[in-house]
């Protein structure tokens, strides 16, 4: 029994199709175009594979650090209503090494090839997950 190729398998299909057969034979702003769809598919591929398992750490640490239990969102929202009363500030250790592994999540998935992110992962910045 043959299964059919699951959607990550299908953006990467469509992904070197356009980076290897499309993206070649054009020029000008088709050929712009074409580099921003690998990107957003590539993207794609990223929140797909890391996402999960970044909102999962992330809730676990709210959860740890707020002693409350709830979504990533309201969790979040806590979160932010704490820092902005003062509860939680820049001298909380768990507070800081959650805001720069959230960071170094996003980035993971957003921006991977961004310098930035490059000199964290250089200076040591916990990774997420």
């Amino acid at each position: 029994m043959q299964d059919k190729p699951d959607i990550a398998d299908l953006m990467m299909a469509v992904q070197e199709f356009i980076s290897a057969e499309i993206a070649p034979q054009l020029t000008g702003h088709a050929a712009f175009s074409a580099r921003v769809a690998g990107n957003v598919l590539a993207l794609m591929q990223r929140e797909l594979a890391l996402r999960p398992g970044f909102r999962a750490a992330q809730t676990a640490r709210l959860e740890t650090l707020l002693g409350a239990r709830g979504s990533l969102e309201e969790l979040n929202h806590t979160l932010c209503a704490k820092i902005a009363e003062g509860t939680l500030g820049l001298d909380d250790a768990p507070l800081i090494d959650h805001l720069k592994r959230a960071t170094m999540g996003k980035l993971a998935i957003d921006q991977p090839n961004y310098a930035g992110y490059k000199t964290a992962q250089e200076n040591d910045w916990p990774e997420e997950g």
